[in-house]
């Protein structure tokens, strides 16, 4: 079922976006079955699991961090993540640099921007990306900003849905512009989940984060 429903979700999505199987809190098999379908690229949420599972799993996988970013977790995961979504602030940018410094890398990174009309998401305020000038001169070796991320309003009104993906897309052509201009990497808008990707692909998403369409629900009391 886990490879049907990746062929599934692969065959709707646009050449250029890709596929991120959201694996948190499912089992070491079931990745496995995915990975055999040839899905290489997953999200985790939780520092330790994601250190546990790629501890075991093919090397070739390329693990992204997709939870809220805590600095003194980082450790578990910095000397070997692709990627890390969801840094939502200065501060953060800056622990990340530190921690990738200690291990010699260059980490990829995307910013969190809100746009959600829930102040329980995290990311910077828009106004902060309207105004990019402390972000274009940061000076981060150990760092590099890809693009953004940014997730919907949690409601059932699409129009609603369409709006915010498109505010994402809006302030990451801006960033482009005005503080990305000689950064031909910052290449990447990160948004659209099982419930929502079809709407955030058509308003320009370049990476999905998809778990519970793929995997199936997930028990949060094994958590």
């Amino acid at each position: 079922m886990i490879a049907e429903n990746i062929a599934k979700i692969r065959a709707s999505l646009p050449e250029g976006v890709t596929l991120v199987a959201v694996s948190k809190l499912k089992p070491v098999e079931d990745i496995m079955e995915a990975y055999n379908a040839g899905q290489r690229v997953f999200g985790e949420n939780y520092a330790t699991e994601l250190r546990d599972k790629a501890a075991v799993l093919p090397k070739d996988i390329e693990w992204h961090f997709i939870g809220h970013l805590q600095g003194k977790q980082l450790k578990y995961y910095i000397s070997f993540v692709s990627m890390i979504h969801g840094v939502d602030s200065i501060a953060h940018l800056e622990e990340v640099e530190r921690a990738a410094a200690k291990v010699e890398r260059t980490v990829d990174v995307l910013l969190q921007v809100h746009v959600a009309k829930e102040e329980t998401k995290f990311g910077f305020a828009p106004e902060d990306l309207d105004e990019p000038h402390e972000l274009a001169q940061l000076v981060l070796p150990h760092v590099r900003v890809r693009g953004l991320m940014g997730m919907a309003s949690n409601t059932d009104d699409l129009e609603r849905v369409r709006a915010d993906f498109r505010e994402v897309r809006r302030f990451f052509d801006s960033l482009k512009q005005q503080a990305f201009a000689d950064m031909p990497w910052f290449d990447t808008v990160s948004m659209g989940m099982s419930h929502d990707y079809p709407i955030a692909v058509e308003e320009g998403s370049t990476l999905v984060r998809i778990g519970s369409s793929i995997f199936g629900a997930r028990d949060y009391s094994k958590k």
